[in-house]
């Protein structure tokens, strides 16, 4: 799948463990958590110091209980409940609500303006009061209010928050001396035993238990209506986790966070125990910079890139599917700058192998903007290295996507004999003033044709084949018999999606 994706390729439900879950398609993502290395925190927050820290190393008992760890950690753990204005034209009216939460139209005695609550979780990392939930816990609030486990309420304050991680700290300044915890120092495995405590549908301090179910996962999800807010390299955990659990801690059997709970890959809102979790590494990092500096800065290679299947890599003429294909350099990006192409490979960074997508974004981890960096790239068959300067990452907000879909007036259908071969129906693209269409216009798909399995929807826009562009459907014909004259197996298309473009595989063999 290409890294940035607009989500709407998938049929399964992704949802945002606030107190009304958003029901979400699912995608994979780019963004990471860019940043100086977070060894040493224990040293300004989340150590065992106080009287309220861990007082003794809880161990994982022959029996299997974890008792002893949850009765350490939990203290730490609150509940949080934020106010916030309703959207505009989002209006009060007074009415009363049936059961299932339904306005009763028969009364409408005015129209005021809404003010709404959610829930959700958090933990504090210091005996000072400072703490972490989710960003979209707090967005928009006008007030935050935690409720730790003693029952006892505070008013906290937002300090700082990294959209890209979805991660806020918090800081209550109205007492001293929290029960806090720390970060686990390790990765943990899959099939380790963990639990996570939280506040689902408002049910405080409940505790819920599995294990790492897999690690490097990643997802996307569109609950503000513009790009994706993108999670990756996330740990799933079949913990059960629901509306409400969102922003608190998963611990391993010691006590020590190994992530922090964001969202939920589920068809209905609740838990069907596939739930991910911000890895602690991630959070370390971000946290110290918050703390730091108040707001996060990334090295920014300025690529959207997708994983290499075999499909892609034999178009290529690659042998293996190690690296990570370059699906489209941002304008004016470090890499365009550099002389990175689409369809280049990116093979390694610093003369190290990059094995796929997930491990180029791995591997930009700790760099900061103005970094040098040596990249191998397979370029038209040939390997390269380029260097390149890492610049400082846009937010979501400020960087416009390389592509994005204009409103398609009125298609003129090209029917011909390639339609009826890959089971698509054709038309030319919108034009803009002064150029020529801006390629071919995929209107429908035969279910039942060769293109049906390959990922494309209509609303798809093919800009290239082959390296070629393409303004026609004789354009693609034309490029895709070339291919099969030179004997290749499959040729490279390139498509716009939404807002994104990416790499297809197109079998030029008869079928």
């Amino acid at each position: 799948m290409s890294r940035g994706f607009s989500a709407n390729r998938m049929s399964a439900a992704l949802a945002i463990i606030a107190a009304c879950p958003i029901v979400l398609a699912m995608a994979a993502g780019t963004i990471r958590a860019y940043g100086p290395s977070a060894q040493g925190l224990g040293d300004s927050f989340g150590t065992p110091g106080s009287n309220k820290s861990h007082e003794a190393r809880p161990r994982e008992v022959e029996d299997g209980s974890v008792a002893d760890a949850v009765k350490a950690a939990k203290p730490a753990v609150f509940s949080v409940r934020v106010r916030y204005r309703a959207a505009a034209g989002e209006l009060d009216t007074g009415a009363p609500l049936n059961q299932s939460g339904n306005l009763l139209r028969k009364s409408l005695p005015g129209t005021r303006p809404r003010v709404r609550t959610s829930k959700g979780s958090g933990f504090f990392i210091s005996a000072d009061g400072y703490a972490v939930t989710n960003r979209h816990v707090t967005a928009d609030s006008e007030s935050v209010e935690i409720i730790t486990d003693d029952r006892k309420s505070y008013r906290a304050n937002v300090v700082a928050v990294d959209p890209a991680t979805d991660i806020a700290l918090l800081k209550v300044d109205s007492g001293n001396g929290f029960a806090h915890v720390e970060f686990a120092d390790k990765v943990p495995r899959i099939g380790d035993r963990i639990f996570a405590v939280g506040n689902p549908f408002g049910l405080g301090g409940t505790v819920t238990s599995g294990i790492v179910s897999a690690r490097e996962r990643s997802v996307a999800s569109e609950e503000d209506g513009t790009d994706a807010n993108v999670y990756d390299d996330l740990i799933q955990i079949d913990a059960a986790i629901n509306p409400g659990n969102s922003g608190g801690p998963t611990f391993d059997v010691e006590g020590r966070v190994i992530g922090i709970n964001a969202i939920i890959f589920s068809p209905t809102g609740a838990s069907i125990g596939i739930g991910f979790a911000i890895p602690a590494e991630t959070a370390k990092a971000v946290i110290a910079q918050l703390l730091e500096t108040g707001s996060v800065t990334r090295g920014w290679l300025g690529v959207q890139f997708q994983s290499l299947t075999p499909a892609l890599a034999g178009a290529l003429g690659l042998k293996e599917t190690r690296g990570a294909l370059v699906a489209e350099p941002f304008a004016d990006g470090p890499a365009q700058r550099a002389g990175i192409a689409p369809g280049d490979v990116i093979a390694s960074v610093n003369g190290e192998i990059v094995k796929d997508d997930h491990d180029l974004s791995r591997r930009m981890v700790g760099l900061a903007p103005g970094t040098g960096i040596s990249l191998g790239i397979v370029h038209d068959r040939e390997e390269k290295i380029v260097a390149v300067t890492l610049g400082d990452s846009p937010t979501a907000k400020t960087l416009a996507p390389p592509y994005r879909r204009e409103a398609q007036a009125a298609p003129r259908p090209h029917p011909s004999d390639l339609e009826s071969d890959l089971g698509l129906k054709f038309a030319a693209a919108a034009r803009t003033p002064g150029s020529e269409s801006q390629g071919v216009l995929v209107i429908g798909i035969d279910p039942e044709g060769r293109a049906a399995d390959l990922g494309i929807e209509a609303g798809d826009i093919i800009v290239e084949v082959t390296g070629k562009a393409v303004r026609m459907p004789d354009d693609i014909s034309n490029a895709l018999n070339e291919a099969h004259r030179r004997g290749r197996r499959a040729a490279l298309m390139r498509l716009k999606s939404g807002n994104t473009l990416r790499f297809i595989a197109i079998p030029v063999d008869p079928a």
